[in-house]
């Protein structure tokens, strides 16, 4: 990952002021499939916060149990911006 394209893009996202305007940008710069992976899993780390065991957060948004231990383990080890935002 070239880094100083993820500052950038960093840098546009904090600038956003509005919802309409976020939803904008992330339907322009994202493919559909990717921009309905990513909220999916926004869902699946905001279910796992809750305490939800992964097989329901699997049942209820159709994915894989492996996808919810990626969600899982980026909560134990990831970033704390990822923890805190979430």
């Amino acid at each position: 990952m070239n880094q100083k394209f993820i500052k950038e893009l960093a840098e546009i996202i904090v600038k956003i002021k509005s919802r309409k305007l976020a939803e904008d940008f992330l339907s322009s710069i994202l493919t559909p499939a990717e921009l309905d992976e990513i909220s999916r899993r926004l869902q699946i780390v905001k279910m796992l916060k809750k305490g939800i065991p992964q097989r329901i957060i699997s049942k209820n948004l159709n994915v894989a149990i492996a996808t919810i231990g990626r969600g899982a383990r980026e909560l134990k080890y990831g970033k704390a911006g990822f923890k805190n935002i979430i």
